[in-house]
């Protein structure tokens, strides 16, 4: 499969959400919708930015959909993802289905490239009790993207991180959701 592009339509999908529905992507339209593909349930990166998300939650609009996709089993993802207590949706990719349609990438060198250059952030993700609990080098070597979905559907922005630490800054998601 093939890079998502700007203009380009996002295909129905349902994936189970650790709230114990299934999310359906069609039931979206209408709305503005944030999705990021995270990397595994215990990702210190991901969580890190699943917290700052939440601390910002208040500046987001009412109507935007924010959906986070990680590569887990879900009663894994449910038991990582409790404490957070997120005003969005969080699913499981069991079969890593969704990342391969949309092109979500595996590098190690990119994975050694963020855990390298954000030391602070790894720090910070670990000192709030954030540790990988996989060796999984497969797991362990995606690569985020975060996509910009509007009202119809489409995607606006497809952002594939460079590495681990890379994802679009929450000032953007944010300015996205209230245009």
């Amino acid at each position: 499969m093939t890079r998502l592009q700007a203009g380009e339509l996002v295909a129905d999908f349902n994936l189970p959400s650790i709230s114990g529905s299934m999310f359906n992507m069609s039931e979206t339209r209408g709305k503005k919708v944030i999705l990021t593909y995270f990397r595994f349930s215990s990702c210190p990166f991901c969580n890190l930015r699943i917290s700052q998300l939440i601390s910002r939650w208040d500046e987001f609009s009412n109507d935007i959909i924010m959906v986070g996709i990680f590569d887990a089993k879900i009663d894994d993802l449910k038991k990582r993802m409790k404490h957070h207590n997120a005003p969005f949706s969080i699913l499981a990719d069991e079969n890593y289905e969704l990342f391969t349609k949309h092109s979500v990438q595996k590098s190690f060198v990119r994975f050694m490239i963020g855990t390298l250059s954000a030391p602070l952030t790894l720090l910070k993700a670990t000192m709030r009790g954030y540790f990988p609990m996989t060796l999984s080098i497969s797991k362990l070597s995606t690569i985020p993207v975060d996509i910009l979905i509007d009202e119809n559907g489409k995607v606006v922005k497809a952002h594939y991180c460079k590495n681990t630490a890379d994802h679009l800054s929450i000032d953007e998601l944010v300015s996205f959701s209230n245009s």
